[in-house]
């Protein structure tokens, strides 16, 4: 990892633009989330600040938000599945309800691998139910050993998608030359699910079931993000600048954090598909800009 990812990594985020993201430990998790299925693979520890999702050849299980929110700076703090985890994923994102079909979401899958060979870090975005908008990082680290925190950055101005608070991702509000952007409100979830499919060597290699249960823990179950009413399409005023994550510094990245977003673009990125001339003779609209 290069120096300046270090230095960033003990800065953290200060009040020149970047709200201080490291997690509430003491946030019980009733307090802001529920189990909204494979709920006896879900497991509450610590006093009920972690929770344990498992799968096995039966189900896995996921988590859910109690609200819906229109903006925000969101996290979760994650350790993934260990040992032969391929053809697992651990999910954290974000998705619109309701009954409309175009829906908005917001992808971090961890997809797991072989016990030597290393997790893949995929992100996506889908906004008016278009998608198929993937990157995938190698990360610097080995998200099995330990936890560490996932971040959305969501503002009218632009997504910011964070790992341990360095930015590896950004999607630009593009509106208005027709890019469409996430606009209904949405849910914060996590998963552990069978993606034996397609999730590790594009779905070549194959869940070893003699490994389960895998077993994914998660922690920090405090919200940064403006509530919207169930069954309100309405975030006009989720764009308020009394939100911190609103505010003029979080518009776009600063000098600082672009150099750590160019670093990490050179240094990890493996996959793009906005230079996926196979798939996308003509790049997206997005990609162009």
């Amino acid at each position: 990892m290069s120096s300046l990812i270090f230095v960033f990594l003990i800065v953290l985020f200060t009040d020149d633009g970047v709200l201080v993201r490291g997690g509430n430990s003491e946030i019980n998790f009733d307090q802001n989330y529920k189990v909204i299925w494979g709920d006896n693979h879900a497991v509450s520890l610590n006093q009920g600040t972690e929770i344990q999702l498992l799968m096995d050849n039966s189900s896995g299980a996921g988590i859910g938000s109690k609200m819906d929110y229109g903006s925000g700076f969101f996290h979760l703090r994650i350790k993934v599945p260990g040992n032969d985890s391929a053809g697992v994923v651990t999910a954290y994102y974000m998705s619109s309800q309701g009954s409309s079909s175009r829906h908005d979401e917001l992808d971090f899958e961890l997809l797991g691998n072989r016990e030597e060979k290393p997790y893949i870090l995929q992100t996506n975005v889908f906004a008016d139910d278009g998608g198929n908008r993937e990157q995938k990082l190698k990360l610097w680290f080995d998200p099995r050993q330990d936890f560490h925190d996932y971040q959305i950055l969501w503002n009218q101005h632009h997504i910011v998608f964070f790992v341990d608070n360095i930015p590896i991702r950004v999607f630009k509000n593009m509106s208005n030359i027709g890019v469409s952007y996430p606009t209904k409100p949405m849910q914060i979830h996590a998963s552990l699910w069978d993606g034996d499919s397609w999730a590790t060597d594009g779905g070549r290699t194959k869940i070893n079931w003699s490994s389960a249960p895998f077993k994914a823990y998660f922690q920090g179950f405090d919200v940064k993000g403006c509530e919207v009413l169930q069954n309100s399409s309405d975030i006009q005023h989720c764009d308020s600048d009394k939100y911190q994550w609103n505010t003029p510094s979080f518009w776009q990245l600063d000098p600082v954090r672009q150099r750590q977003y160019e670093d990490v673009k050179t240094r990890y990125m493996i996959y793009d598909y906005c230079t996926d001339r196979k798939r996308n003779p003509t790049p997206p609209l997005e990609c162009q800009h």
